[in-house]
């Protein structure tokens, strides 16, 4: 027997509603022939609203019963509905592994074996750099959460807007090979200030906050992963015993 749906969503020159095409889809996925509705103007879809009573659209209907929008649609089929404001580490755990990946792509594309240390710091310097790009991407909504447990952004807050460029810079740097002169310094700077920052909010004074490891708008709490970011950073110890021995 075939199964059928109605679905009707917003389609116009303007605009295609992409929780239309998302239903679509899951609808083919569990078998069933789609009569797609495109509403093809504000007005068309304004109308369609007050007639079913509904504050969106897509809407869809199946054996004449009105199922909802993508989220009832997809607790219909028993599918997970995504919670926006669930705690993630699904970012984080995507720029360690391009990083360590770019890494090793480099130590292969160079002829240089892959368990040399400087894998290490490569990945180090990856890993900054995409951290860092996380942060550029909206300085304002980064500063925001940063200000609230950093000891010396609270203070100054143009530290805040430094701290990107500074963490971009000094894992360039490594990226580069350039002379640990050149970075170090910056790395164990950031590196230990934010380290300190992330023990005293955290496990100090034991408040809940969000990390701003990998921009402002993020899901992940601050503790474990932020505090990971900074030791990271404190790679750049490594490269001042370089300059001390030399």
């Amino acid at each position: 027997m075939t199964k059928r749906a109605v679905l009707y969503r917003m389609v116009t020159d303007q605009h295609i509603c992409p929780y239309g095409l998302r239903s679509k889809d899951l609808l083919e996925r569990q078998g069933f022939t789609v009569d797609d509705q495109p509403l093809r103007s504000r007005a068309e879809t304004d109308a369609f609203k007050a007639e079913h009573e509904v504050k969106t659209t897509p809407q869809t209907f199946i054996d004449g019963e009105r199922i909802g929008g993508y989220d009832d649609l997809c607790r219909y089929f028993g599918k997970p509905v995504k919670d926006k404001n669930r705690t993630s580490y699904q970012s984080v755990m995507a720029i360690f592994s391009v990083a360590f990946l770019l890494a090793l792509a480099m130590q292969w594309a160079t002829g240089q074996s892959v368990f040399a240390f400087s894998t290490v710091m490569l990945f180090v310097g990856f890993a900054m750099a995409l951290l860092a790009l996380q942060k550029l991407q909206d300085l304002y909504s980064f500063t925001n959460s940063f200000i609230t447990y950093d000891v010396i952004a609270m203070r100054q807050l143009r530290y805040a807007y430094c701290y990107p460029f500074l963490e971009a810079w000094a894992g360039l740097a490594m990226i580069a090979g350039l002379s640990p002169v050149w970075y170090a310094p910056v790395a164990v700077f950031i590196g230990s200030v934010g380290a300190a920052s992330v023990v005293k909010a955290v496990y100090i004074d034991q408040r809940e906050l969000k990390c701003a490891c990998v921009g402002g708008n993020s899901n992940v709490p601050l503790g474990f992963v932020s505090l990971t970011e900074n030791v990271v950073m404190l790679a750049g110890l490594w490269g001042i015993s370089q300059i001390a021995a030399s």
